[in-house]
């Protein structure tokens, strides 16, 4: 009802009619700008509350997406040890309390798996004290074995290789004859392969800092200082480099590739402090033929030219996040970072578990009934990808082109029909635009058979380095962040290969020396894919 129209039904003055009509104009305004108040309020605080349940659900919350798959490894580690120790506090009360003749319930346990048959057996035979019977004293007769078996390790055991090498002269012309010294990745050191291969691999794949390798050699009685450590760690990586190199060269031969960046602290001693840099990851695609592939490229800082240095003038469909540094790549046309000849632009793949984690969290912070059907919705996509994992890039681009593509109109449908009927700036707004700004980055995979859906297998790569950081916390100099980035580039590919990182690294360390620079393919950590 308009209360202005009202006014002609009453019998007043024409003065007082224009006052009080003034007067409800102006209460109107006044009640439509605190309806417009109180609605931004209102989205404001949704927002906020979304931003609070969703800091709470990290910072308190084990349940998926909360944690990353090796951090909540540590917590089930912690849990499952205090299970066992409480167990075996009540079993020791339980021996201290009840009779011997008293029978506890047995212990239900998981079904033991069998162990790796490759290992090497060391046979106990446990035979009786005596062969007769104890009751009657005939003799006793094999009827069977009872074979049970346990795992055991031997810690890191050091011993020392004696290289002999007889000298042998001649009288008549007084020459002496020896056979020539092994050659050696470091000459002259003190370490054998095997040696240096546990510094390595305990350093960078197990996380190690170098002083902790000095006290595990201690407690041997063997002297290993961190100078000496740090010397050999250091010679190593130059050694390895045109490895990694030749890696990066071969990845970039590649037509599509993941990408992403991790920070890491570099030590700042001018400052007494540490300093920001990152550690960008790039990724072959596993849809497509041919090994494996993970480079690491150190930098120190987040700008997108560091990925254009690396990229150079590679084309190709690039799959990222959202990072703003990635957007250069894909704008236009770019200069070369050397001969600034022009490049044709990247071509962006978007990922879909980005645009997922903004309805999860949507969810788990307000139950939104959109939240939940957007996710059953990408749950589609990610049902079709899992149908044809083991396809062919030909029968899963048409496998794509029958389910996929119609799903991803439906649901590109759905957020345009759902967003016109949502709040501007509230959070599920702003989850639907997240999705509907990237869309044609979004859906451009399920229009071939050997895109990627997501960016996951470059995330998954990058984990094992963001937990380790709390164990070595800084880079010491950016020069020690490169090196890191050579040596967790081959021990990182070796793992995507199915290749055991530390044997690949002892035997390639005893090749090295005098490896033919032209055969340098054949020491990279790759596996050929039939």
């Amino acid at each position: 009802m308009n209360p202005l129209a009202k006014l002609d039904q009453l019998h007043l003055e024409p003065s007082a009619k224009t006052e009080v009509a003034a007067l409800l104009q102006a209460l109107i305004e006044q009640a439509e700008r605190d309806a417009k108040a109180i609605q931004s309020k209102d989205i404001k605080i949704a927002a906020l509350t979304h931003e609070l349940a969703y800091y709470k659900r990290i910072r308190f919350s084990p349940k998926s997406e909360a944690l990353a798959p090796l951090q909540r490894d540590v917590f089930e580690e912690t849990w499952n040890t205090d299970i066992s120790a409480i167990e075996a506090e009540v079993e020791q009360l339980q021996d201290a309390s009840l009779c011997a003749t008293v029978v506890r319930p047995k212990r239900l346990r998981a079904g033991r798996q069998p162990l790796p048959s490759h290992l090497p057996r060391i046979e106990h035979r446990h035979e009786p004290e005596s062969c007769t019977c104890g009751h009657c004293g005939r003799e006793l007769v094999k009827i069977g074995e009872d074979v049970t078996e346990q795992l055991d390790v031997e810690p890191a055991k050091f011993f020392v290789h004696r290289h002999i090498r007889p000298q042998y002269a001649c009288r008549s012309c007084e020459t002496v004859t020896a056979a020539p010294i092994p050659p050696a990745v470091i000459d002259g050191g003190l370490a054998a392969v095997g040696l240096l291969s546990w510094v390595m691999i305990s350093k960078f794949q197990d996380h190690l800092p170098l002083y902790r390798l000095e006290q595990i050699a201690a407690r041997d009685g063997v002297t290993l200082s961190r100078s000496t450590l740090a010397d050999w760690v250091g010679r190593l990586g130059v050694a390895l480099q045109p490895l990694s190199d030749r890696l990066a060269w071969q990845l970039l031969q590649r037509d599509s590739l993941h990408a992403d960046e991790t920070p890491v602290p570099q030590l700042d001693p001018g400052n007494g402090k540490t300093k920001k840099a990152y550690l960008w990851a790039y990724r072959s695609n596993d849809l497509q033929p041919g090994p494996k592939i993970l480079v690491f490229d150190y930098q120190a800082g987040r700008s997108g030219r560091h990925a254009g240095q690396f990229l150079g003038d590679w084309q190709g469909h690039l799959v990222v996040d959202d990072y703003a540094g990635y957007k250069a790549l894909f704008a236009a046309a770019r200069a070369h970072p050397e001969d600034q000849r022009l490049i044709e632009p990247c071509i962006e793949l978007a990922c879909w578990a980005h645009a997922r984690r903004k309805f999860f969290d949507l969810l788990q912070a307000s139950q939104s009934p959109i939240a939940q059907e957007a996710l059953n919705r990408i749950a589609v996509l990610y049902a079709i990808e899992a149908e044809g994992r083991d396809l062919t890039p030909a029968e899963r681009q048409a496998l794509r082109a029958q389910k996929s593509l119609p799903a991803l109109a439906d649901l590109h449908d759905w957020l345009q029909r759902t967003r016109i009927q949502t709040a501007p700036n509230s959070a599920t707004a702003k989850a639907i635009d997240y999705s509907l700004k990237r869309w044609i980055a979004l859906s451009r995979y399920a229009e071939t058979g050997d895109l990627p859906i997501d960016n996951n297998p470059i995330e998954n790569s990058i984990r094992p380095i963001a937990l380790g950081k709390k164990n070595w916390l800084f880079a010491g100099s950016e020069r020690a962040g490169k090196r890191a980035a050579v040596i967790q580039t081959l021990l990182g590919t070796a793992k995507l290969n199915g290749l055991d990182p530390s044997a690949w690294l002892k035997d390639t360390l005893e090749k090295l020396p005098t490896w033919p620079n032209s055969r340098i393919d054949e020491l990279l950590p790759l596996r050929s894919i039939d």
